[in-house]
């Protein structure tokens, strides 16, 4: 409990502070410089959630050509745990509820990322589009191919989207599972845990000269390896 309380009492004062900031910063210096500043504000929420992060597998982060990294999604902690733990520029496809949050979402769309309408298939479909545009004009992206929050920790089936944008976009595929967040904070609960989470880059996945029949297997590697990673690789559900 008081971890909770020291958490929420300095989470919103900080993260207030660090979005006037980064706004001053995307005015300043555009969307890299913006991004180098989420990442410190994401080191500060680990911090207070007294979060202990190691990685796994940086020599695997390509370095040269746009990709689309692909992580699990555990728990709230997932989004600053990928900022901290990747030295990589990337912008995020989030859902559209989002950017409708004041300042925040404001912040979210100077720095590029890209909101999907999940309960409307059609701009989904454009939100897709829009984000394969991108990615092959050279900008890489993050997705949560659940496409929502494990309750438990353990891996939800993939949608496909993510995976046709790869491929729309001839763009390789990292892999990233992420081990132990959904204990810092369950799904359905306020209440933060401090403890240790293991985040495991993969080699990229190339999508060069694979077309769409290739979709099904395509997803079924990139589950296997962030399954193979997990302490509770499969959900019931």
């Amino acid at each position: 409990m008081l971890r909770t309380l020291f958490f929420y009492l300095n989470f919103f004062p900080f993260t207030l502070l660090c979005i006037g900031y980064l706004l001053i910063s995307a005015l300043l210096g555009g969307e890299e410089r913006l991004h180098a500043s989420a990442r410190q504000w994401a080191r500060g929420c680990l911090w207070l959630g007294g979060v202990r992060l190691t990685v796994e597998g940086i020599e695997h982060l390509p370095l040269h050509g746009p990709v689309v990294y692909m992580s699990n999604h555990q728990g709230n902690f997932d989004i600053p745990l990928l900022f901290a733990a990747l030295p990589v520029q990337f912008r995020w496809l989030a859902k559209a509820e989002l950017f409708r949050i004041p300042l925040f979402g404001l912040t979210m769309r100077i720095a590029g990322y890209i909101p999907v309408e999940r309960k409307d298939r059609r701009l989904a479909i454009q939100s897709m589009n829009k984000a394969a545009q991108q990615v092959a004009d050279g900008t890489s992206i993050m997705i949560f191919p659940e496409g929502t929050r494990s309750p438990d920790g353990a891996l939800l089936p993939f949608k496909k989207g993510g995976f046709v944008l790869a491929l729309q976009a001839q763009a390789p595929i990292v892999p990233i599972a992420i081990d132990g967040s959904a204990a810092l904070m369950l799904k359905s609960s306020w209440l933060i845990r401090s403890g240790e989470v293991h985040l495991r880059i993969f080699p990229a996945l190339p999508t060069a000269g694979l077309g769409m029949q290739e979709r099904d297997a395509l997803i079924a590697e990139v589950e296997a390896r962030i399954a193979s990673a997990l302490s509770s690789p499969r959900s019931a559900a």
